[in-house]
């Protein structure tokens, strides 16, 4: 893996990543890379299920919003050092993606896109009643919480690091994955479920595997996150217009490959901060959103990384 330069792409561009907003000391800077980092790992990890296996999931904001939940209920209700609470909200997460898997994974197609929105909505519900963790009001953190990161400014600046981290990780875990046995096998799912599994391919494990790999650092991300914010409730942590977002910043990075989502969420958080900040613009972003997932699915099925690669064919040695 680390024979080829395009896993050294990824860590040098992820050093830069994390060190231009503290030497430029911009918080605003910091935020918005914060931000775009936040979406990168979900759009990442989102692609290993639409770009690898061709399985549609509109409810990956899911295990965003349960790895915030767990995280932290266990930093104000036990007193759990956050990078432990974020890390055990991933591994919950991920088992019962495993369990969840198991049982929607049988669906295909339309169907289990819209199987993913009744688990979002679902979970969403279970957590406005369930009173342990604030019921729809959610869980605040209080200042002595950031105690042990230095006070709440250096926590920010620790977060921002570690969400860094996380979206190096989730492309190098996406590298890792499209260049093993395991990916080679969701990807023949993706291309023919059928033909893989008289193949020898044992797909409905595969399925379950991917779906649960897909929610660890999206889940992880999410606890860092909300922690980050001081609080968490269930409007924001699941949120539908978030995945669908994703899924925006997916195809217009390129699904299937390995660096197209980081472009896609990158671009696409951008242009919604443009268009938010602008008077006239500022309602139209789900509309200009739609539009220009049509226009990619149209004219650029491949992303900017396809059509990239298409004018400059030794651009995937370095960018895959």
């Amino acid at each position: 893996m680390w024979r080829r330069p395009f896993p050294w792409l990824i860590v040098g561009a992820a050093l830069l990543y994390a060190l231009f907003p503290y030497f430029t000391d911009d918080v605003g800077l910091r935020e918005s890379l914060l931000l775009a980092a936040i979406y990168i790992i979900l759009a990442s990890n989102l692609n290993l299920m639409i770009g690898y296996a061709g399985y549609v999931n509109f409810g990956n904001i899911v295990f965003f919003g349960l790895g915030g939940y767990i995280c932290l209920y266990l930093v104000t209700g036990w007193h759990w050092n956050v990078i432990l609470a974020a890390l055990a909200g991933g591994v919950a997460v991920s088992a019962v993606a495993l369990l969840f898997g198991l049982g929607i994974l049988r669906l295909r197609g339309a169907f289990f896109a819209l199987a993913t929105i009744g688990v979002n909505q679902a979970v969403q519900q279970l957590v406005v009643n369930f009173e342990p963790w604030g019921g729809a009001t959610g869980i605040y953190l209080s200042l002595d919480s950031y105690g042990p990161l230095g006070g709440p400014m250096q926590a920010l600046w620790v977060m921002y690091l570690l969400i860094v981290v996380l979206t190096a990780a989730s492309l190098l875990a996406s590298y890792a994955i499209k260049n093993s046995k395991f990916g080679l096998g969701l990807i023949a799912i993706g291309q023919n479920e059928d033909a893989a599994a008289i193949l020898g391919v044992p797909t409905a494990r595969y399925k379950a595997l991917v779906y649960s790999a897909s929610a660890f650092l999206p889940a992880v991300a999410g606890g860092l996150y909300f922690f980050k914010s001081g609080i968490i409730e269930p409007t924001s942590a699941f949120s539908l217009q978030t995945s669908i977002e994703a899924i925006v910043m997916l195809m217009l990075g390129g699904s299937g490959t390995i660096i197209g989502p980081a472009f896609g969420a990158f671009l696409y958080e951008e242009l919604r901060g443009f268009l938010l900040t602008t008077e006239y613009l500022s309602h139209f972003q789900l509309v200009i959103a739609g539009a220009l997932l049509l226009v990619i699915v149209q004219f650029a099925p491949g992303g900017l990384l396809g059509w990239l690669h298409r004018q400059w064919p030794r651009s995937r040695r370095w960018l895959e």
